[in-house]
């Protein structure tokens, strides 16, 4: 167990799901894990927001046609726009366009861009590189159809969370070299995981009872099977020098916090412009559980102009 700080609102989601007699995900088949997933989403989560337009659509991907969701809070857009790419997290097993409905809806009303959101292949039955792959392929599809998109898009912003956010750093570093027709502006990673083989400090401090788990996370992994030595999972094998503006958020009481956290330091020393955000006394997960957990929709608010304040930065 840690000492570290764990807030009282928490304190109290962790209790419940201590003395929870559901099985764990790590524990069940992975159809059955998403559908607790799912439900987990629905009972923790924020509801979702009115916004003038959600759409579902879909793009060719490298194994058939990729899902995707695009949400605006306006209609129409005259002007030209930067346009949010949402990766969903899951540990790339779990996961997909229900799970993180609520959260793009917020995004795109509180930041007044266009969120598209991509329902990437899962493993077991697409182990990796599938998920990678289909992102990038709905990113490069993204900046080549504006006109079927009926926006007019000036910059790309890949982001997510968890997996989500491990993708998010790959399309950063891959685009760099192998840019698309509309630039890579920025990328809004939250408690990422950066690399496969991380070791110690927070893997170890919470690897129990603290949402994400140890067991959680060899499950995902053996179901992902993913290749250490491959930037398209291990995106600090990059040249970070050519990364783009960044706005990092870790979770204090995530195994994943110090990666996160490395990741960040790494990115500072190539001279990348970057917001690091850390917080306190909160878990993994904590964009999902805002209904449950009053102060992680604190923690989303700031996020969000952490967002807002580099995005700003650039337009100067």
């Amino acid at each position: 167990m840690t000492d570290a700080y764990i807030r009282p609102d928490v304190q109290m989601i962790l209790t419940m799901m201590e003395q929870s007699d559901q099985p764990l995900m790590s524990e069940v088949e992975p159809a059955a894990a998403r559908e607790m997933y799912n439900m987990m989403a629905a009972m923790l989560e924020a509801d979702a927001v009115d916004l003038a337009r959600i759409e579902d659509m879909s793009c060719p991907g490298p194994a058939g046609d990729i899902a995707l969701r695009l949400y605006d809070n306006q209609a129409e857009r005259s002007q030209e726009t930067p346009v949010i790419i949402f990766y969903h997290g899951g540990g790339f097993v779990i996961g997909d366009l229900e799970s993180h409905h609520s959260f793009c809806t917020y995004i795109a009303r509180e930041m007044d861009l266009p969120v598209i959101a991509v329902d990437y292949r899962l493993a077991p039955e697409a182990p990796f590189p599938a998920a990678p792959q289909d992102c990038l392929a709905a990113t490069r599809w993204v900046a080549d159809n504006q006109q079927q998109l009926k926006l007019n898009i000036s910059g790309l912003i890949p982001c997510g969370d968890s997996a989500g956010g491990n993708l998010a750093l790959v399309a950063g570093q891959v685009l760099a070299d192998e840019p698309t027709s509309v630039p890579v502006i920025a990328q809004f990673p939250i408690y990422p995981a950066t690399r496969m083989d991380a070791e110690g400090g927070s893997m170890d401090e919470f690897a129990e009872g603290f949402l994400l788990t140890k067991e959680s996370m060899e499950y995902f992994d053996g179901h992902y099977a993913p290749k250490d030595d491959d930037i398209l999972v291990s995106p600090y094998l990059g040249d970070l020098a050519k990364s783009p503006p960044t706005v990092l958020v870790t979770a204090g009481l995530d195994p994943l916090r110090d990666q996160g956290r490395d990741y960040a330091a790494d990115l500072v020393r190539h001279g990348v412009n970057m917001i690091y955000l850390e917080m306190p006394g909160n878990v993994h997960g904590f964009i999902n559980i805002r209904k449950a957990v009053p102060s992680a929709a604190q923690d989303v608010d700031r996020m969000m102009g952490a967002w807002k304040a580099l995005l700003a930065s650039l337009a100067n």
